[in-house]
């Protein structure tokens, strides 16, 4: 496969030059080894998930690290957490920038040991699977239309080998939960978690009420509550929180439940083909998580912070996603279909009316192809996500 330029890279290596350590955090499979491989060719590459390197790394961390004077990259770290107050030692003798590329895929695991270890010492990235603007990159993979996308997913494996959706992410599902959830939490019946991540799944887009989750699954609410901390420091999901400023509306105060692929989401889901997607049920909620997922890795693509939200009031007035951005609140709503109709720029109205803020900041994202200034708003294309942002952010690349 033609080598995808991953929008990262730049930010590591500029990192490499300022401090000792350069750790990337991300889901399993998102192209983190790839990406340090290719970002780092000098280095020497190590994976702790390999049983034999990893049982030296325990037994010995000092003679381990000793084998690489010239630094490394430390693969999937979390499997070693001792390593880290070793490498806290070596870094405080040597003061080199760039000495060790760390990379993992429990977020909660790995940024707690750096956390208390590292802290001051180590600059910090997540990365996800692809994004639309990565992918259309290279001509090759430029998808016939948005559905396809949605089913497909952006996990790297399935571009680079061309393999099957639905087998690939059932078998993705079953490695994540046998592997990752048990080194995260002592869960006994990993059948009850499944059975959890499904339900979660059906809620994409809709508010996160524990207790709703937690009856539906026969767990407590505090387990529920713990599994979604699990899910959310897997890189599996993330929630969106309700925006501050009310307009003397009584605002709701849950956050909304997200899943970061839209593959892995239809795999929960049973969606078995782009023909069954484009007729399910919650195909808004899949193309509402897409855009939002897009969104989120423009920005930590980018190194930045995503001041995303949601916006909703006790009446039912709702806007999809609130940005922040160039001293700006700005309203965006999306919408899956593909034919406009003025019920798209409802909410957007009421709350421009509300908050008294401009027609030239309100915008809809829509599944169709072509993006326009209308009188009622500002229309753009699910392809141009990333150009929206841009424009109306102002973002400095």
């Amino acid at each position: 496969m033609a080598m995808i330029n991953r929008i990262l890279k730049a930010k590591l290596q500029q990192a490499s030059r300022f401090y000792p350590v350069v750790s990337i955090m991300g889901p399993r499979q998102s192209g983190k080894t790839t990406l340090v491989r290719d970002a780092f060719r000098d280095k020497d590459y190590v994976s702790l998930e390999d049983l034999d390197v990893r049982e030296f790394a325990l037994r010995d961390p000092r003679g381990f690290l000793g084998n690489y004077p010239k630094g490394v990259i430390l693969d999937e770290v979390q499997r070693a957490p001792e390593l880290f107050s070793y490498i806290q030692t070596i870094v405080d003798e040597e003061n080199k920038p760039g000495k060790f590329i760390l990379t993992g895929s429990l977020h909660f695991l790995l940024q707690e040991n750096i956390t208390q270890t590292l802290a001051g010492r180590a600059a910090i990235y997540e990365l996800l699977p692809f994004s639309v603007e990565e992918l259309e990159s290279k001509d090759k993979f430029r998808q016939g239309g948005c559905e396809e996308y949605l089913f497909k997913g952006f996990y790297p494996r399935i571009y680079d080998k061309n393999a099957p959706p639905a087998e690939w992410y059932r078998n993705y599902i079953k490695t994540y939960i046998e592997r990752d959830v048990k080194l995260m939490k002592n869960i006994s019946d990993l059948s009850v978690f499944r059975t959890f991540l499904k339900m979660c799944a059906s809620r994409t887009g809709q508010m996160l009420n524990l207790s709703s989750l937690a009856n539906d699954c026969g767990i407590t609410h505090n387990t529920a509550k713990s599994w979604i901390s699990v899910l959310e420091n897997s890189f599996i999901i993330f929630l969106l929180r309700p925006h501050h400023k009310n307009f003397n509306k009584r605002l709701v105060k849950m956050p909304k439940l997200y899943f970061y692929d839209t593959g892995l989401l239809c795999s929960l889901l049973g969606i078995g083909s782009v023909g069954q997607l484009e007729t399910h049920y919650l195909k808004g909620g899949i193309f509402e998580t897409f855009v939002l997922a897009e969104m989120r890795k423009f920005f930590l693509n980018r190194a930045l912070d995503a001041p995303l939200y949601f916006w909703r009031d006790k009446t039912g007035h709702e806007i999809d996603c609130i940005a922040e951005g160039n001293n700006k609140i700005i309203p965006i709503e999306i919408k899956s279909g593909k034919t406009v109709s003025a019920d798209y720029f409802k909410n957007i109205n009421y709350w421009l009316k509300i908050s008294g803020k401009s027609i030239n900041d309100a915008y809809v994202i829509y599944g169709g192809e072509i993006s326009q200034k209308r009188t009622a708003g500002n229309l753009f294309s699910w392809r141009a996500i990333c150009g929206l942002l841009k424009k109306m952010l102002r973002v400095q690349l």
